[in-house]
């Protein structure tokens, strides 16, 4: 995913609060073939696991979601933020709160689109604080369904998302991001070093 650290590199934009604004590529202007080089490598990442369903949050995850499910031929949900009146019957509903929205946003799925005993994998745009990602957790569970794996396009190492991920007990869970931020201070972005297909 060179061509992704280099676009973070180049254009990505820090504007504080460890909010990191990749707009350009991922939450508003996508570029098809950057997506679907995402999804066929997080699709690689994850294809020995048995992946049969693919969970987001809309609105900016289902892009690299559906390029993921894609990839694996395989169906995906995205949790809604508000119930539209064509959600009837059982839904399984979590809240997390949305630094950019600035607000608790709420997570609804469905249960027809969640059946127990599922492998499901969760695909996100980032792994920050892991609040959102673990509310898809619990609904994932709720489900009765089996979590078994979380990847993400970027993950912002320093908001501690991936410990919080442990400390919930997902310790042994695959989690896999794209790209690491290591640090975001005095307006500069830090990567991890790009490594070819680890």
């Amino acid at each position: 995913m060179r061509r992704l650290h280099e676009a973070i590199v180049r254009d990505g934009v820090n504007l504080g609060d460890g909010i990191l604004k990749i707009n350009h590529i991922l939450n508003h202007q996508i570029f098809p073939d950057l997506m679907e080089d995402m999804g066929q490598e997080l699709a690689r990442r994850f294809r020995d696991v048995g992946v049969q369903r693919i969970l987001t949050a809309e609105i900016s995850g289902i892009a690299p979601a559906l390029s993921t499910a894609l990839a694996l031929g395989v169906p995906l949900v995205y949790a809604r933020k508000k119930k539209p009146i064509t959600m009837s019957g059982a839904v399984f509903l979590e809240t997390a709160p949305s630094r950019t929205k600035g607000e608790e946003v709420s997570l609804l799925v469905s249960a027809e689109f969640m059946p127990p005993g599922e492998r499901v994998l969760i695909i996100d745009d980032f792994l920050a604080s892991g609040l959102t990602t673990l509310a898809l957790a619990r609904i994932v569970r709720s489900a009765r369904a089996e979590l078994v794996g979380i990847g993400v396009v970027v993950e912002k190492g320093f908001e501690n998302g991936r410990k919080r991920l442990q400390q919930a007990g997902y310790e042994k869970l695959r989690v896999e991001a794209l790209a690491t931020v290591l640090r975001m201070e005095d307006g500069l972005i830090e990567l991890a070093t790009y490594e070819e297909n680890p």
